[in-house]
């Protein structure tokens, strides 16, 4: 399982995680990208989370540094392998 920083938190957490199994407590939930809101929080130190529903999404959310996680609900994109996903 690949970990990303959680913000400043100096916690770490799965990139991707299923929808209510992982703490966000005090992180931006995002329902999808808004590069403003990810600039924002990344100065603030704040944690990024970012609904995904798709393979796609979760490739685009994590592919922006400031995002800590793609959230999922369905528990098949919790085995996506990004590099496939992004070199083929």
């Amino acid at each position: 399982m690949r970990e990303r920083w959680f913000g400043a938190t100096g916690r770490r957490v799965p990139e991707i995680a299923l929808e209510g199994e992982l703490d966000i407590a005090g992180a931006l939930v995002l329902d999808k990208l808004d590069i403003d809101a990810l600039r924002r929080a990344h100065e603030e130190g704040r944690p990024v989370v970012v609904r995904a529903g798709s393979a796609d999404e979760v490739k685009a959310a994590l592919a922006r540094p400031e995002v800590a996680a793609a959230l999922v609900t369905d528990r098949s994109l919790l085995d996506l392998d990004l590099t496939e996903l992004t070199y083929g």
